[in-house]
C-alpha cells in the first residue's frame, strides 16, 4: 500500500531528474551534438540523453526549444521505433531529418522481423511475451525500415540485419556514431559467436 501511494511521487521525481540531466548535458556540450532519444538512463559519455516526456519525436516544437534546425550530428534510438505506430514512426523520421545537419547520422536499432528464431519473434512481436513487447506497435524488417527512411530523403546503410532467407548480415560499425547494446558484438547472449539476440540496425544519413 505504501509503495502504491509513493509510486506517483517517484515517477515525478524521476522525470524531473531526467530533465535536469538533459539540460545539464546540453549546456556542457561544446563539440558535436549527439542525442539519444528514449535513453532510459542508458547512454555513453559525450551523448545527450533525452526522454519522450520533454523531447517527443512527434512534437517538433519541443525540439525547437533546444535545437536549431540542421544542428545535430548524431541521433541514436535503440529499441524506440517499435513503440511507435507506423504512421508515428514516419513522423519521427521526419523530425530527426529536420534537425540533423547535412551528413548527420540517425542510427536506429529495433527488433528484427526477419530473425529466424521463432522464440525471438514470439518475444518481440507486438503483444509478444518479452519485456516491453506489450507496447510494441510494429515488427520491422530491413525492407520496411529502408523504405520509410529513403522516402524521407535519407541515404540508408544497413548495419546488422537478417534477410528474407534468415541469413545474418553484419557490417562494421563505429560506436562513436551510437553504441548499440542489443547487437551482435555487444549482447552477451551472443557470446557463443552466434546471432542469438540481435537487432535490425540501420544508419540513415542526411
Amino acid at each position: 500500500m505504501i509503495k502504491k501511494l509513493l509510486r506517483p511521487a517517484y515517477f515525478i521525481y524521476r522525470k524531473n531528474q531526467e530533465f535536469r540531466r538533459f539540460k545539464k548535458a546540453l549546456k556542457s556540450t561544446t563539440g558535436d551534438l549527439k542525442v539519444v532519444v528514449g535513453s532510459s538512463d542508458i547512454f555513453e559519455p559525450g551523448w545527450i540523453p533525452s526522454e519522450w516526456h520533454f523531447l517527443n519525436l512527434l512534437k517538433e516544437q519541443e525540439w525547437l526549444t533546444y535545437f536549431k534546425e540542421d544542428s545535430i550530428s548524431n541521433i541514436l534510438a535503440e529499441h524506440v521505433w517499435e513503440h511507435l505506430t507506423p504512421a508515428d514512426g514516419q513522423v519521427a523520421v521526419r523530425t530527426c531529418y529536420r534537425f540533423l545537419k547535412k551528413g548527420g547520422r540517425l542510427r536506429i536499432a529495433v527488433p528484427d522481423g526477419f530473425h529466424p528464431d521463432p522464440v525471438y519473434i514470439d518475444n518481440v512481436k507486438p503483444g509478444g511475451k518479452g519485456a516491453g513487447a506489450d507496447d510494441h506497435k510494429i515488427l520491422y524488417n530491413y525492407k520496411i525500415m529502408t523504405a520509410i527512411l529513403e522516402q524521407t530523403g535519407y541515404k540508408v546503410e544497413l548495419v546488422e540485419y537478417f534477410d528474407e532467407s534468415g541469413v545474418f548480415h553484419h557490417n562494421a560499425w563505429d560506436a562513436k556514431d551510437g553504441y548499440i547494446h542489443r547487437s551482435m558484438k555487444n549482447d552477451r547472449r551472443n557470446a557463443d559467436g552466434k546471432p542469438n539476440y540481435t537487432s535490425l540496425i540501420v544508419d540513415a544519413i542526411k
